[in-house]
């Protein structure tokens, strides 16, 4: 079977390997502020999101460890 060079480097993890990461952004939302855990692929897709009235660590990092138990570290 045949298999290409690009698709080869993607399927060994070279240079476009699949990744996320975590954002914090603060929105607006019915008027007040809130702070917003997003977790967010290389495209830009939002995977997860957690919004709350005040920046929780806690929140934060329950957001994380849901992410990562989803969608691999």
């Amino acid at each position: 079977m045949f298999v290409s060079q690009s698709r080869k480097r993607r399927v060994e993890g070279g240079a476009g390997r699949w990744r996320w990461h975590l954002d914090e952004i603060f929105e607006k939302i019915n008027g007040e502020m809130h702070c917003l855990w997003r977790a967010v692929d290389h495209e830009g897709e939002v995977l997860e999101s957690f919004a709350k009235k005040k920046r929780d660590k806690k929140a934060a990092l329950k957001l994380l460890w849901k992410a990562m138990k989803k969608h691999d570290r």
